[in-house]
């Protein structure tokens, strides 16, 4: 099996956001491999353009993918104001590389970056995946409601 190269992107991701950058800062079509991602390996993911994908790496604190050669495989993406709260978002890795470490790779580099390493409190939201989050130290946040509002059906 091919080596797999983790980035840590810039804040904001801007080689991958803006040039589809890959490893070694090589054009990949990183962007177009990002929706393919997504659309191949989650549910809630699917439908995102480019132009919104663009957006959201734009507003994300720290962004890592991972790459098997010139083939993006992982990646995963965090929020934050850098002292008390972070969300990590995306958290997606492709089928045939699932259990080799890589979701937890992706993980422990987000958490352990600069910007998010000293947060008072990192949350992420998860549908069908609790058990892998609780092994690597999330907890059920008991006294806490997970309230949202679809802004697509929002009238004020």
């Amino acid at each position: 099996m091919t080596e797999i190269l983790l980035i840590k992107h810039a804040n904001g991701a801007p080689g991958l956001r803006l040039c589809g950058l890959g490893p070694y800062l090589l054009p990949s079509q990183g962007l177009k491999q990002l929706k393919l991602l997504l659309e191949k390996h989650t549910f809630w993911a699917k439908g995102r353009s480019e132009k919104q994908l663009r957006r959201l790496l734009a507003g994300s604190t720290v962004v890592v993918s991972l790459w098997r050669g010139k083939t993006l495989v992982a990646f995963g993406r965090a929020t934050s104001d850098g002292i008390y709260r972070a969300v990590l978002w995306d958290i997606v890795v492709a089928g045939d590389c699932q259990r080799l470490g890589l979701g937890r790779k992706i993980v422990d580099t987000l958490r352990a970056s600069p910007l998010l390493k000293n947060v008072e409190k990192t949350y992420l939201m998860t549908t069908n995946e609790s058990e892998f989050y609780l092994q690597l130290g999330f907890n059920k946040c008991e006294k806490q409601n997970l309230l949202c509002i679809d802004m697509t059906e929002f009238s004020p």
